[in-house]
């Protein structure tokens, strides 16, 4: 199962208590304050990694605990700081906090920490022991702290998967099938609406170029209000730097499948109308040659290739447009 959400509880540790304890050696019968500091509590952190996809790990532990500190002891040793907490989680996952109002806060895009960890809980400090309370005329203080309270947070996670290319298109228009034709990809192919029900990711080689290729579920009218599959995967393209618009070269309305794609891009991200699209017109093999050439005539303002995952035929074409736009995109 995929999960591209997951709500999770951070919770940092306790800082340990400081010591309240006094030398008690022999031949020192009136030995002063030797009460050490408590540990610190340990951290929670989120840390990528590339091989995770999704969020079901994180989904199911719910609840992510760092070890407290442990208290501070006698001879002005300090407590041992509590164990810290990693969750991994996959590139481009964008982290927010949940506050006391319901409301959300986005913390972090771990898009831009593919190497370092990141804090998201941090543990309390250990309290002090009473050695610190000694003065001239208080020589025996029996005073400490308490460990501080660490961080406590609601978290919600929400995988936007990093691509180089997105592929967009009404359902059942071949987007799974050419994505698993042109990389190692294995996305589940049939022919029935919304067979993609999560995005899948392949990585691409071309003449030497390598690209990471999404397939994003099938929109339909209403998809940015919900609808189908929804805005739930609408999101992932606002990572691509180029959209491969496909329409079914059997399809009785082509230009009316491709305006209902721009509509829900344009309701749920104006800003994606303005990402680079490359229109590709699939299963040419189905149909004769006076469609092709009336449907390159139909649409010719948009330029678009045809091309035949089953048959093979058109594809180069089509990837080397795509990595004509990613080249000028890079430089």
């Amino acid at each position: 199962m995929f999960l591209d959400e997951a709500s999770i509880e951070v919770r940092a540790g306790k800082g340990g208590d400081g010591s309240a304890s006094f030398r008690r050696e022999k031949y020192v019968p009136k030995g002063g304050p030797d009460g050490g500091d408590g540990g610190d509590g340990g951290d929670v952190y989120l840390q990528v990694k590339e091989n995770i996809h999704g969020l079901t790990y994180a989904a199911g532990v719910k609840t992510f605990a760092a070890e407290n500190g442990e208290p501070g002891h006698g001879k002005k040793l300090h407590g041992k700081n509590g164990q810290d907490v990693t969750i991994d989680v996959p590139p481009g996952t964008l982290v927010y906090e949940t506050q006391l109002d319901g409301s959300e806060r986005l913390i972090v895009d771990l898009a831009e920490y593919a190497a370092t960890p990141y804090r998201v809980a941090r543990g309390g400090h250990g309290g002090l022991g009473n050695v610190h309370f000694a003065t001239a005329s208080h020589q025996a203080p029996r005073e400490f702290t308490p460990g501080k309270h660490g961080e406590r947070k609601t978290l919600k996670l929400v995988v936007q998967h990093i691509a180089d290319v997105g592929l967009v298109g009404l359902p059942n228009v071949g987007k799974s099938t050419l994505l698993a034709r042109v990389s190692a990809a294995k996305p589940k192919v049939a022919n029935y609406p919304f067979t993609t029900l999560e995005p899948h990711l392949g990585v691409v080689e071309h003449k030497g170029v390598r690209f990471v290729m999404a397939d994003i579920p099938g929109l339909i009218a209403g998809a940015a209000a919900g609808k189908g599959l929804g805005h739930t995967f609408l999101r992932h393209l606002s990572r691509t730097k180029l959209l491969v618009h496909l329409i079914d070269a059997q399809s009785a309305d082509p230009m009316a499948d491709y305006q209902t794609i721009r509509n829900e891009l344009e309701t749920f991200d104006a800003e994606l109308l303005a990402r680079p699209e490359i229109v590709a017109i699939s299963r040419i093999d189905t149909v004769d040659d006076d469609r092709r050439t009336e449907l390159e005539h139909d649409l010719s303002d948009l330029h678009p290739i045809v091309f035949s995952s089953q048959a093979g035929s058109g594809l180069d074409a089509l990837l080397d447009r795509i990595i004509a736009h990613l080249s000028a995109d890079r430089s």
